[in-house]
């Protein structure tokens, strides 16, 4: 099988995961803050997910070297025309949540002639919020926080369930449940917090299109516990719209994807609204909507199914040499949105946020306003 990868960042509060990296920053990047007795939700990063694609011909694993850093550009300065422009249209339903790395590196810096660009492109958008790090104790206080935090509102959240067990197959995003049954108990306190008004989950990224490293067995137990997610969303709240993941254009047939789909539950109702495509990579949306709508033929199901795409990054499309890693020339892609306009496609939404690093223009996972400037502009 033939791969290619796209970087998964995930969010925690584990104090552990910010071991890895020191405080050795300048102005261009916001790290994230230490974990604090109360429910933190800043973006924490951990090592980047390999998604496959079929330009590459084999992902990385927990042995592979580490993407060699490239030598950063020199920053241009806004034009007039850049700094006057307003950022694209967003859908006023969709949360924005008042903490993420990009939001601190605008408050940290607004002498930096990127600030007018970063802040009204990426920082005014709505983004996902990640929950990656296995903490039982914390995760339904820290779920509601986002979930309260939108009702307020009157907009609704998107957050990502990020811990399944064998999590991208040993591969930089290793990690999750130490098993299914703590995984479905994890699960359990997630929906605890989801509150009842409207939500959207993307659940687990990956775990569906890259379980070809389990076994037959490893793998039904995975969906058996991925269908359950489902249902436990659906019967803590009737209103939460849950995804489940179709990986991208580039990676697994739509008849492959769907038949491991439905086996994890995508089909049916009580688990699922559909699917969800794209996520940190970069095919175009026309891409995904004619794959996503394949996908969702061949799944068959009740025909409320829809999908939602990632559109973060993917302005320019996937890049044409298959490189995953902060690929040069990409843009930003739709603005997130729960009005299409297109059939079965129920949103565009920025489940990566754009300017956190794959690990070339910047340390993994964390926010690097060069990178994110490039994307805007």
């Amino acid at each position: 099988m033939v791969m290619a990868a796209s970087v998964v960042v995930a969010v925690g509060a584990a104090t552990g995961l910010l071991t890895a990296f020191d405080d050795r920053r300048g102005a261009d990047e916001a790290r994230p803050s230490e974990a604090t007795g109360s429910p933190n939700l800043r973006y924490l990063p951990i090592l980047p997910s390999a998604s496959p694609s079929a330009t590459r011909s084999a992902p990385p694993t927990s042995a592979s070297p580490t993407p060699t850093p490239k030598r950063p550009t020199p920053t241009p300065s806004p034009t007039r025309t850049e700094r006057k422009q307003q950022p694209a249209v967003v859908s006023a339903r969709l949360y924005r949540h008042p903490d993420s790395q990009v939001l601190e590196w605008v408050r940290d810096n607004p002498a930096d002639p990127r600030h007018a660009v970063i802040e009204s492109r990426i920082a005014a958008q709505p983004a996902a919020v990640w929950f990656a790090d296995y903490t039982p104790d914390t995760i339904t206080d820290r779920v509601r926080a986002v979930t309260s935090g939108g009702s307020a509102l009157g907009r609704v959240p998107v957050v990502v369930p990020y811990a399944i067990p064998d999590r991208d197959c040993g591969g930089y995003s290793e990690g999750g449940a130490p098993s299914l049954d703590a995984y479905d108990a994890w699960i359990d306190r997630f929906a605890a917090g989801l509150g009842s008004g409207d939500v959207i989950v993307v659940l687990e990224p990956d775990s569906v299109a890259q379980s070809e490293c389990l076994s037959a067995g490893a793998r039904a137990d995975r969906f058996a516990s991925l269908a359950r997610a489902g249902r436990a969303f659906k019967e803590a709240n009737p209103k939460a719209r849950v995804y489940y993941d179709a990986g991208h254009s580039g990676w697994n047939a739509p008849g492959k994807q769907a038949q491991w789909l439905k086996q994890a539950g995508a089909a049916s109702t009580a688990s699922s609204d559909g699917v969800f495509s794209n996520v940190s990579n970069f095919h175009a949306t026309t891409d995904e909507i004619a794959y996503d709508r394949q996908v969702l033929d061949a799944l068959g199901g009740p025909p409320g199914l829809g999908a939602v795409i990632d559109t973060s990054r993917n302005g320019a499309g996937a890049p044409p040499d298959g490189q995953w890693c902060d690929p040069d020339g990409r843009k930003l892609g739709r603005a997130p949105t729960l009005g299409t306009g297109e059939a079965r496609i129920d949103a565009y939404l920025w489940v990566k946020l754009p300017g956190e690093s794959d690990g070339c223009k910047g340390r993994p996972g964390t926010f690097t306003a060069s990178y994110a400037y490039d994307l805007a502009r």
